[in-house]
C-alpha cells in the first residue's frame, strides 16, 4: 500500500508575533504541526508566508507554501483597560485550489486560521474518511483601518456543520457568551470550549463533561489552546472517544504553559507518560 504524504496535516497561516522589537514565530499552524510531531505524526502544513519568515523552528514539517510579500503579523499592546491585539500586516489567503492533491486523503486535517484568511471551502478538498478537526477563531475576528482586532460573530455553513468531526474554541474566543456556545453545541456533533486554566468542556453525544486542569507555575500560555487542539485530534482519531482525547489534551496543554514560546510544544516522552497513565488509569 503506497503511503500517504502526512497522517496530519495543518492549514493555516505562520505569524509574526511582535515582542518588544524583535518577533516570534507563532500561529495555530506552528503549534499544532509541531505538537503532532512530538506524536511522531509525519506532518504536513499549509500555509502563506514570505520568504523572510524564519521558519527553522519548523525543519521537520513538509511545508507547502502559498508565495507572499507580507508574512501575518500580530502584536500585543497593554493598554490600561486591558490587552489589546493588532494586526499589522497579512499574508495572501488560501482557498480550495491551494490544497495539494496529494493531501485529499490526510488522516487528520486541522483547518486553523488565525485571520480569516482560509476560505470555509476548503473542506471539500479532502475526502469523506478525514478526521475534520477545525479550531475556527481566525473566523470570528476582523479589524478596521486601524489593525485592531475585535470579535465578529461566526456563522458556520451547512457544509462546515456537516463535515467537521470536532471544533475546538476557547471561552474567550466567544467573550465569554454562553448563548453562543450553546447554540454550538447544539449544532456540532462534538464541541469543546477550552477555559484556560480551568480546563475545558467538551459537549458530545447529548452529555457535557467538564476537565480540570492541573495547577502549574505559568510562565507563557501562548499556544496552549493549539496544543490542546492538536493533541485532541490525535487521539480522538486513535481512540473514537471524546472524554479520553480532553483527558491527554487537557494534561500536555497544561505542561505547557510552563515554557515559552514554541519550547512550550509538548516533549515526545511527555506525549507517552500522559498516554500511558490515562490507559492504566482508566483501567482502575
Amino acid at each position: 500500500m503506497r503511503k500517504l504524504p502526512a497522517d496530519y496535516v495543518t492549514i493555516g497561516h505562520l505569524t509574526k508575533d511582535i515582542a518588544d522589537d524583535s518577533y516570534t514565530l507563532g500561529g495555530t499552524a506552528a503549534y499544532a504541526s509541531l505538537t503532532a510531531v512530538s506524536f511522531g505524526l509525519d506532518t504536513a502544513l499549509v500555509s502563506s508566508h514570505s520568504k523572510k519568515l524564519n521558519i527553522k523552528p519548523l525543519h521537520n514539517i513538509a511545508i507547502y507554501n502559498k508565495q507572499s510579500p507580507t508574512d501575518t503579523t500580530f502584536e500585543n499592546i497593554e493598554t490600561p483597560s486591558g490587552r489589546v491585539q493588532f494586526l499589522r500586516e497579512i499574508a495572501e489567503p488560501i482557498d480550495l485550489t491551494d490544497i495539494p492533491k496529494e493531501l485529499a486523503s490526510t488522516p487528520i486535517v486541522h483547518i486553523g486560521p488565525v485571520a480569516n484568511e482560509v476560505s470555509m471551502e476548503i473542506i471539500d478538498a479532502f475526502h469523506s474518511h478525514c478526521l475534520i478537526g477545525i479550531t475556527p477563531q481566525g473566523w470570528m475576528r476582523q479589524w478596521g483601518d486601524d489593525g485592531q482586532v475585535r470579535y465578529k460573530l461566526w456563522v458556520p455553513p451547512a457544509e462546515i456543520i456537516q463535515r467537521a468531526d470536532a471544533v475546538v474554541i476557547s471561552d474567550e474566543d466567544v467573550c465569554k457568551d454562553e448563548a453562543i456556545i450553546h447554540n454550538y453545541a447544539q449544532i456540532f456533533s462534538l464541541l469543546v470550549v477550552t477555559e484556560g486554566f480551568n480546563g475545558a468542556r467538551v459537549y458530545w453525544h447529548g452529555e457535557m463533561q467538564r476537565f480540570s486542569a492541573p495547577k502549574m507555575r505559568v510562565l507563557d500560555p501562548t499556544g496552549a489552546g493549539d496544543i490542546f487542539a492538536a493533541a485532541f485530534f490525535i487521539r480522538l482519531q486513535a481512540t473514537k472517544d471524546a472524554w479520553v482525547s480532553a483527558e491527554t489534551a487537557v494534561r500536555l496543554a497544561s505542561l505547557s504553559v510552563t515554557r515559552r514560546g514554541l519550547d512550550s510544544i509538548p516533549r515526545p516522552e511527555e506525549v507517552k507518560s500522559n498516554i500511558k497513565e490515562i490507559i492504566k488509569g482508566s483501567s482502575c
